[in-house]
């Protein structure tokens, strides 16, 4: 790697730039792809390293994991090569999307992030990790280091260690990948990669955005064993104004029992909803229906006057007092004409019914009307076989989608 140098070019295609970022395995340079002609980030593997090839299979690794997420808080790979110079020497890489933001973890360095803001971050961490499980991968390493803050929102970097659920949850000296804060209780007994763990790690990332702390704290695996051993389960997240929901939330993550954590999509769609405005509520809607009927009511209850009848004497005397102002007609709105506008209803509907998970509605709705009928249709179809939308939704947006031109 000292003979990488700006102005180099790697591969015949990448023509590097200057460096961006450096950390313990890798350094990340600002490179120019010459073939697609774009700006892009590679990652190279320290050249001890990369002369292992039990690391290089952990660089690869990392690619084909990210590479198969399309997600808009996954950071995106492009590709993976690996180049032998003439002395033999191995040049590992991972091209990637380059980003344009803060990490996280220096944003913390200034103390914990407004709730709202500390939550917002989390959902969309959460949905990010949720659609790696969905791919059957486990990130293990989900801390504010691997995240980057950018203006389109988290992306969640970094799959280095990231492996496939079930797979052994240590290396091939038994040592435990991870960051120990952020380790859950059970990979420490060398418990094989789940979700679950991975949902730890969210609870931690939680709760040190809303305080700016973690809730156990460990600069070594040392330091987790004893604290595991000698500290009381972890105590919720006090903040102004946080909804109550969102604290037990984080300590439904924290729970040293992988069965009782929610899943990382239970935890993206909780804190979404804390960020919802309050709706009314059922009872409160009952009680504007029975206002509104006891109007229309009152509008039609006549009273005749004793010993008269209506049909000889004129009108009939009111007896209630009219509204002043109309009752809410109930008819159904009426379905769009438009068959574009049809099929941003079925979205809308879909995502307001939970039949179709929000960021999956908001990336098909950035798309109608951009790309062609068919195309959509086999997007719905992924998102459908990934659990995205329902069975009945899918249908419907594929007979809305069928009406496009």
């Amino acid at each position: 790697m000292a003979s990488l140098l700006p102005g180099g070019l790697l591969a015949r295609r990448y023509r590097l730039i200057d460096r961006v970022g450096a950390g313990g395995m890798s350094v990340i340079w600002r490179a120019r792809d010459e073939v697609l002609d774009r700006v892009v980030a590679v990652k190279v593997l320290a050249a001890s390293l990369a002369a292992d090839a039990r690391f290089r299979d952990m660089v690869r690794e990392e690619a084909r994991a990210a590479a198969q997420l399309v997600h808009p808080h996954v950071a995106t790979v492009h590709d993976y090569g690996e180049t032998v110079a003439p002395d033999g020497t191995v040049t590992a890489f991972v091209v990637m999307e380059l980003l344009c933001g803060e990490e996280l973890e220096a944003r913390l360095t200034a103390g914990a992030l407004p709730w709202r803001r500390a939550v917002e971050v989390c959902a969309q961490v959460a949905e990010a990790v949720a659609a790696a499980h969905r791919l059957g991968i486990v990130h293990r390493d989900v801390t504010p280091a691997n995240i980057m803050l950018t203006a389109t929102g988290a992306k969640v970097l970094d799959f280095g260690i990231a492996t496939h659920v079930g797979a052994p949850d240590d290396d091939t000296d038994g040592e435990t990948f991870g960051t120990p804060a952020y380790v859950a209780p059970e990979r420490l007994d060398g418990t094989p990669a789940q979700p679950a763990t991975d949902a730890y790690s969210l609870g931690v990332l939680l709760h040190e955005t809303l305080t700016g702390r973690v809730p156990v704290p460990a600069e070594t695996w040392d330091d987790l064993f004893r604290a595991l051993r000698a500290a009381p389960a972890p105590a919720r997240p006090v903040v102004p104004g946080l909804p109550p929901a969102v604290a037990e939330l984080c300590l439904r993550c924290l729970d040293r029992d992988p069965c009782a954590r929610p899943t990382a999509y239970e935890v993206a769609g909780a804190l979404r909803s804390a960020l919802e405005p309050a709706r009314p509520t059922r009872r409160w809607l009952v009680g504007v229906a029975a206002v509104v009927l006891a109007a229309v009511a009152g509008v039609a209850a006549v009273q005749l006057l004793p010993g008269r009848d209506s049909a000889t004497t004129g009108p009939p005397v009111v007896t209630a007092p009219a509204p002043t102002t109309a009752a809410p007609s109930t008819a159904p709105t009426p379905a769009p004409t438009d068959p574009l506008s049809a099929v941003r209803r079925v979205i809308d509907d879909g995502v307001a019914a939970g039949a179709i998970r929000r960021d999956a509605g908001v990336d098909l709705r950035n798309l109608v009307g951009r790309e062609p009928a068919d195309k959509l249709r086999a997007k719905v179809a992924v998102r459908r076989g990934e659990g995205a939308i329902t069975d009945g939704y899918a249908a419907r947006l594929d007979a809305a989608l069928r009406q496009l031109p």
